[in-house]
């Protein structure tokens, strides 16, 4: 069996395959603190709470607004009303119990969360009313009164 001799590699070649393997190892770690970085972000966006979510009914005369607020203070509800839209924030407070614990898995959001909705139809805001029990919130909105149509005669 004859053996090929290889031909030996000139400089250029050398510093090639060196700066290939730089590279591979600088993506390497590249991907590697990428996936770091991305953990770390998880575990911030995982406790800050989503937008609000809201059932909204109808009745002939009041829209009624509920959402779930578990935890919250009232005074941490924000509620601002145009005549057609309303803007609901409310702040989850992050309650230290056992100082001395670490965490071995945190899912509770916390921190503000903000929902803003454009109403079905026209309210009169001063007639609005908002009540706050057993962590759900209730606004109680009266529509506008709507004038009977007037059919005109035509002379």
């Amino acid at each position: 069996m004859k053996k090929k001799l290889e031909k030996p590699m000139t400089m250029l070649e050398k510093r090639r395959l060196m700066a290939e393997k730089m590279i591979d190892e600088m993506i390497s770690n590249m991907k590697e603190m990428q996936k770091e970085f991305e953990k770390k972000i998880s575990e911030y966006t995982e406790t800050i709470p989503e937008k609000l979510s809201m059932d909204v009914m109808e009745t002939d005369d009041t829209i009624i607004i509920k959402t779930d607020l578990p935890g919250v203070k009232k005074e941490d509800i924000n509620i601002e009303l145009t005549e057609d839209s309303i803007s609901i924030s409310a702040v989850f407070e992050e309650e230290v119990e056992v100082e001395e614990a670490n965490f071995v898995r945190k899912e509770r959001k916390y921190g503000e969360a903000r929902r803003e909705m454009r109403l079905p139809e026209k309210i009169r805001v001063e007639d609005a009313r908002a009540k706050f029990e057993n962590g759900v919130l209730t606004v109680e909105l009266p529509k506008v009164e709507v004038k009977k149509k007037q059919t005109l005669k035509v002379e």
